[in-house]
């Protein structure tokens, strides 16, 4: 506990580190201020029924990318998720389309290009999801919490388009937070900011908890105990796998593929992610798993569409591990390119033993791929279920979504990355880091 003391102690004697961690926590500031700014013309007292069908399926999951703002009908309604969107797209069009392909062997000059290109596309999303978030607001609230309309006289038509304008602005001012966040905060704008929203519902979800604990007759505060002891060793637990997982050399990769390892050159691994696809199958997964809920709606499959939708049901979580590990193959397929680490091994001057260059290596690390990314497809999948284990076991939905899912694993990782970057301010100017080794893994690897 000392040892940590001086740990913070000393992160505040470097006046560059402090500037850029003020700084960072002023425009988060301003960012969860934004969250609460309701868009105007609209009556906030009659948001409740908007933020009731928000708390779950894929709206809920765009309510926690915005930090709640989606629920709050705020200014900041759409967050980053067009962004997020708009740079998978791009992403893909970098795997089958030639010129992104060569954008992205262009270096910092192909980044940049890719980067504006991603904000074009973001702009077009925003225009058609801007419309779409104003249909849904017309949908679940009472017309008469349309101040604008009802009391101005404005029409519907200049009013959704003044207030998709008014969204297209918030998620752009969002982006550049993110940027300067990057530029001049701490690093890692954009996963701050989604993780802030995220630890923005814990209160609430906390909140609700002991309530129903505290007005239980059956052992409740005792139960609330025990899950707070189970939620902080999930959160060691994950931390201490995704740090085992961001990286895997091929020296300890041949236990499972073979005897071969990389030997040659300057370096003595190849580094390879036992998960390179990161939370996006989970989200894909999620996404895949609200069909069911459309075909609700005919007598024929009412039955089978409830049994799908059931989040604790035997089913629809063994549906969705599938469709996790699915996705994890196809989006690391996607992302992961082998001949390109082949290229870049060969510049290097090393070669893998036994293994001719070209084709011959292309193949080889394509196979070792598919093969580290099973367990890693496995750990995806375990940890997308856990929230319905915690449901079973009688935690609410809300705050049960911390044990698993998308939230843990982007409180992980965001959490790792950005003690990366405090530790390596802290190492460069002799310091003592944070941890023992310090050899702190972040996502972007060692």
């Amino acid at each position: 506990m000392k040892k940590f003391i001086q740990t913070i102690k000393n992160i505040f004697k470097i006046e560059e580190l402090r500037k850029r961690i003020v700084y960072t926590v002023l425009l988060l500031l301003v960012y969860r201020l934004g969250s609460f700014i309701v868009l105007p013309g609209i009556d906030s007292t009659m948001l409740a029924n908007l933020q009731d069908t928000s708390s779950s399926g894929l709206v809920g999951l765009l309510n926690m990318f915005s930090g709640g703002a989606f629920g709050n009908a705020s200014i900041f309604a759409l967050g980053v998720m067009p962004y997020i969107s708009a740079s998978i797209v791009i992403q893909l069009l970098g795997v089958f389309v030639p010129y992104f392909k060569k954008l992205q062997m262009e270096g910092e000059s192909g980044r940049r290009k890719m980067n504006q290109l991603t904000r074009y596309l973001t702009i077009v999303i925003l225009c058609i999801q801007g419309p779409a978030y104003m249909a849904n607001l017309h949908s679940q609230i009472p017309q008469e919490a349309f101040l604008a309309i009802n009391r101005l006289g404005w029409s519907s038509f200049v009013y959704n388009l003044v207030s998709t304008v008014i969204l297209i602005g918030g998620t752009m001012f969002v982006m550049w937070l993110g940027e300067r966040i990057t530029d001049r905060g701490i690093g890692n704008g954009i996963s701050l900011i989604i993780m802030v929203g995220i630890i923005a519902r814990l209160p609430y979800a906390l909140t609700a908890e002991i309530g129903e604990k505290v007005n239980s007759t059956t052992g409740g505060l005792l139960l609330l105990v025990v899950e707070l002891i189970i939620l902080f060793f999930v959160f060691v637990a994950a931390i201490a796998l995704v740090q085992a997982t961001r990286r895997v050399p091929i020296q300890y990769a041949k236990r499972i593929i073979g005897n071969r390892q990389y030997v040659g050159g300057q370096r003595n691994f190849i580094p390879l992610k036992i998960n390179a696809a990161g939370v996006m199958p989970i989200i894909f997964a999620q996404a895949i798993m609200l069909f069911p809920l459309i075909f609700g709606k005919f007598d024929a499959t009412r039955g089978l569409a409830a049994t799908l939708s059931n989040y604790t049901g035997f089913w629809y979580n063994l549906i969705f591990f599938f469709l996790v590990v699915v996705f994890t193959y196809f989006y690391t397929a996607v992302t992961v390119n082998p001949t390109m680490m082949a290229e870049e091994l060969k510049k290097s001057g090393g070669f893998i033993p036994g293994v001719k260059p070209g084709k011959k290596t292309v193949e080889y690390l394509d196979s070792i791929m598919s093969r580290v990314t099973l367990p890693g497809s496995f750990f995806l999948g375990l940890i997308a279920i856990l929230p319905a284990f915690a449901m079973l076991c009688g935690v609410n939905n809300q705050f049960a979504s911390f044990f698993g899912g998308t939230s843990l694993l982007i409180l992980v990782g965001v959490v790792l990355d950005t003690l990366q970057q405090i530790e390596s301010h802290l190492l460069m100017r002799h310091y003592d880091g944070l941890m023992k080794t310090g050899r702190l893994k972040g996502r972007s690897g060692m």
